[in-house]
């Protein structure tokens, strides 16, 4: 159950990353943000991403094998890698109508599915 428990938290912790990362990419369409300095931006980021790691550091500790998790560091990281980028898929194309996913991408997200198979090959 507990890689369960690792993978909820991960998806949890990256939807706040990709908000904090990007969401103020997309809220510059509103004037009181767009008025805001790049310090006040960032201040606002930073916030956000305080959300990431209450959930993120749960991840890691419950994941890791010598906290009694399932998963190596390697497999952690490499787990991160492709939750990141699904919900990066996903908040894409939601909140960008104008950015569009082309055959690379996709080709590019296949390989990460595979190095995730790889990662837990015995």
């Amino acid at each position: 159950m507990s890689s369960v428990y690792t993978v909820l938290l991960l998806i949890a912790s990256n939807v706040f990353m990709t908000i904090a990362w990007y969401g103020h990419l997309k809220m510059k369409d509103f004037s009181w943000f767009a008025a805001l300095p790049l310090l006040g931006v960032i201040l606002i980021s930073w916030g956000i991403a305080f959300f990431e790691y209450c959930f993120q550091v749960p991840a890691n500790r419950i994941g890791y094998q010598e906290n009694g998790g399932p998963f190596s560091l390697i497999q952690l990281k490499i787990i991160q890698e492709v939750v990141s980028l699904t919900v990066f898929m996903v908040f894409t194309t939601i909140v960008f109508k104008n950015e569009a996913f082309k055959w690379n991408h996709i080709l590019a997200f296949l390989f990460l599915i595979a190095a995730v198979y790889l990662v837990f090959k015995k």
